[in-house]
């Protein structure tokens, strides 16, 4: 699909966006991005300009269409949120085929065109091409290529890899029309009970820092620009050191902690990100406690709120004046279905939803996350609360990202080319082989890897189409070679709050009665074990009998036995510590990475 062109007496071709027969300024490729976002600001009523300033989730309709009813998260219909309430960001939950997900993005244009000045919509994604399916953090690849959690990526320790990582997840992406990504995450994974780690790069701020960049520019190349997809990076300073590894989500986790006085740590990957020219950034829920930043104490309320953070440290200090679009809901409490997820306005929750966005645009943010109640800021203008001004000032950088990216010469993309691309053979080739390459070789005792192809193997979730790839499935420890046992991080499962049971939180203990289970099978067998390691695990007891123990971070069972068997030479390297016992992590300061004694180290990866 194309977009309908004019062109000038001179021979300029444009789109009529607003369709008054004439080529306007903002309508005019030829002319610099800061003159045209001046020129369509002067144009657009208040109430398009608020609409500017709201990202919400949407989902899509059947075989391509559009959504006219609410959503199982998502609130209005769709045409509803883009002709009444002027929205032109969307954050993207479940996609259909390529093919009928570049049908519904081009639907979403159309209906964009209907609006006074046709501004182009900007889809948004969080993290879609590994294995965690949390709809409040990420999506498994379905039809998109999959690769290791950015763990894993991490695991490789090879920055060039990250980076065609990135440049690949772009392509598939643009193919869909998604211009927007929500990531990269760069907060360190310095407390092993947070629940987010899956989608950090590990505990190290140099890693961070080096794999953060190399991430952004795959996405956005050297510069913004209409073959780039523009990236949120978060969490801004830092959302790795929650209290008790509670997530922030939730009102048990508000809190962040440094008993350590490791900010600095946290600080790091974010003024390179800022040089690199990420087009946003995004502060985390957490409210710090007890935090000393240049000799001053930080209000203890949440990030978003915090002006002494945002307009302080990100703006003043770190010279950011890019999109900060806040993270989702610290407005309104989110009600679905029978359940409930309270408004993550941590320290200000006594505060109403008028006084909580009043006090978010104080701190500096541009953007509302995951909220499209455009009434509360045009009441707070009608009232004098914000000024027009201020409204202006977020809209002007929300609209250069638009036009840097291209979207108001051309937002649809061609379904051919999406049928084509998402999912192409060779990058599902490269993905897999990332998957394999990132395990993690822990232990191996005597040896015992690489496993020998045709042994008979005994198996607990593995698929049996994979076992068989390398040998003989069979139904009996004892009447095995080998045992191969795949087992998830520990996690204690919580399901009150909307979301929360997707989380992963809680002790990183295995379950006695589990040990005691898997110990039988090593007196028969040998047992390999296969962690996932979405969060550290205290693998302590499994080193008592187990043959080998290797750790993974987002691997289909295929690619874990290609890297058991030596297939696929594992290469992987920790990209955070392995505590010893839960004890350990108790006594250990949230905000410090690593331990001075660990089970396993931070770069520890045997070869085999």
């Amino acid at each position: 699909m194309r977009p309908e062109l004019r062109t000038t007496e001179d021979g300029v071709a444009y789109r009529d966006l607003n369709g008054n027969g004439r080529m306007d300024p903002y309508e005019d490729p030829r002319l610099p991005v800061e003159a045209r976002v001046e020129d369509l600001l002067g144009r657009l009523s208040l109430e398009e300009k608020v609409g500017l300033m709201f990202q919400t989730v949407i989902e899509t309709g059947a075989d391509g269409t559009v959504l006219e009813r609410p959503g199982t998260i998502s609130k209005s219909p769709t045409s509803t949120v883009v002709l009444d309430k002027h929205l032109t960001h969307f954050n993207v939950h479940a996609l259909d085929d390529p093919r009928m997900a570049a049908r519904w993005s081009n639907a979403l244009q159309a209906l964009a065109e209907r609006t006074p000045h046709g501004i182009p919509v900007t889809v948004s994604t969080d993290p879609r091409h590994a294995f965690i399916e949390n709809v409040g953090v990420s999506f498994s690849a379905g039809a998109f290529s999959q690769w290791p959690e950015p763990l894993g990526l991490a695991a490789l320790r090879d920055a060039d890899a990250v980076r065609r990582f990135a440049d690949i997840a772009r392509q598939e992406y643009a193919a869909v029309g998604i211009r927007a990504a929500l990531h990269p995450t760069l907060d360190l994974a310095t407390e092993p009970r947070w629940a987010r780690q899956a989608g950090t790069f590990g505990q190290d701020p140099d890693l961070v820092t080096e794999l953060g960049v190399a991430y952004l520019k795959g996405f956005q190349g050297d510069s913004l620009g209409p073959g780039s997809v523009a990236c949120t990076s978060k969490h801004f300073p830092g959302g790795g050191p929650q209290k008790d590894g509670e997530d922030a989500h939730f009102p048990y986790g508000r809190e962040q902690v440094y008993p350590g006085g490791r900010f600095a740590d946290h600080l790091k990957p974010f003024p390179p990100i800022i040089e690199a020219g990420t087009a946003g950034i995004m502060p985390y829920y957490g409210m710090p406690v007890d935090l000393v930043v240049d000799g001053a104490p930080i209000e203890p309320i949440g990030f978003g709120y915090n002006q002494q953070v945002v307009a302080g440290l990100l703006r003043e200090k770190l010279g950011y004046d890019g999109v900060v679009v806040t993270d989702w809901e610290l407005v309104n409490d989110n009600h679905v279905g029978d359940q409930v997820l309270p408004a993550r306005a941590w320290g200000v929750e006594h505060l109403d939803p008028h006084g909580r966005m009043e006090l978010i645009l104080q701190a500096g943010a541009d953007q509302f996350g995951g909220e499209e109640c455009v009434d509360i800021l045009l009441d707070l203008v009608a009232t004098g609360r914000v000024t027009e001004a201020r409204v202006d000032e977020s809209a002007r950088r929300i609209l250069a990202v638009k036009f840097r990216l291209g979207l108001f010469e051309d937002p649809y993309v061609d379904e051919d080319a999406a049928a084509t691309t998402v999912g192409r053979a060779d990058f599902r080739e490269e993905g897999y082989a990332a998957q394999a390459r990132s395990v993690t070789v822990l232990h191996n005792e005597d040896g015992r890897l690489p496993l020998d192809q045709g042994l008979r193997i005994y198996a607990e979730r593995i698929s049996p189409e994979a076992v068989v790839r390398h040998g003989k499935l069979v139904d009996r420890p004892e009447d095995a070679d080998v045992a191969v046992v795949r087992l998830t991080a520990p996690f204690e499962p919580r399901s009150d709050l909307f979301l929360e049971s997707w989380f992963h939180q809680g002790s990183l203990d295995f379950p006695p009665g589990l040990i005691a289970r898997l110990e039988r099978i090593a007196a028969v067998c040998p047992l390999v074990v296969d962690v996932v390691l979405d969060r550290p695990a205290v693998v302590t007891p499994l080193l008592r009998f187990a043959s080998a123990v290797v750790g993974s971070y987002g691997s289909s069972d295929d690619a874990l036995l290609d890297a058991v068997t030596g297939t696929i030479a594992p290469e992987g390297r920790l990209p955070f510590d392995l505590p010893r016992s839960m004890d350990q992590v108790r006594a250990h300061g949230e905000d410090v990475p690593g331990y001075d004694d660990p089970l396993f180290a931070f770069g520890h990866g045997l070869t085999i």
